[in-house]
């Protein structure tokens, strides 16, 4: 993290859109391979599969190192605060402030995501003064791309990222939704 960066609040709580976005806890160890574990999240992301007990630590320890350097902040998406439905992070990355999610299967199609995004982007809006912010995504990913529309993202005319993940090559679109 650069000197002029400023870091992340220790803890973070989010509401809005019925939704609490807040950071993972030790309580949570055991709900997270039943979120992560499948085939969809380990074909679109880039979490382990499988994903277990021990990638639920070895996740927890990540989120909690990259909230110390200051660059990224992953939280779980709950509708009250208590049982994890989901994550949303949020990356200042050098390309923008992006932002990224992932559903458990058993809580898809209840608008989660989208409501989780609109969230987080008024988060980067209000505190961390961000102009855009962005979403980096597969056009292939259907529903990644109705996340993003139904989040106000639009597409943006730049390069597309392109790469490689878990032996699998990979093309990127970046999405993006500016300041209101």
């Amino acid at each position: 993290m650069s000197s002029t960066m400023p870091s992340f609040p220790e803890r973070i709580e989010l509401s809005g859109q019925g939704l609490v976005l807040r950071d993972w806890t030790e309580a949570d160890l055991t709900a997270m391979p039943e979120l992560f574990d499948h085939p969809d999240i380990a074909y679109w992301t880039p979490l382990v599969s499988p994903f277990g007990e021990d990638a639920a630590r070895a996740r927890l320890d990540r989120a909690r190192q990259l909230r110390a350097e200051g660059t990224v902040v992953l939280l779980a998406i709950t509708v009250d605060g208590g049982a994890p439905l989901g994550e949303v992070m949020l990356r200042r990355a050098p390309e923008g402030t992006e932002v990224g999610y992932a559903v458990g299967p058993a809580h898809r199609g209840q608008g989660l995501a989208a409501r989780a995004v609109r969230v987080v982007a008024a988060y980067a809006f209000e505190q961390m003064g961000a102009e855009q912010v962005i979403l980096e995504l597969e056009a292939e990913n259907a529903a990644s791309v109705a996340v993003a529309t139904k989040a106000g993202f639009t597409l943006l005319d730049v390069p597309l990222i392109t790469g490689e993940e878990k032996g699998r090559p990979f093309t990127l679109q970046t999405w993006g939704l500016n300041r209101p």
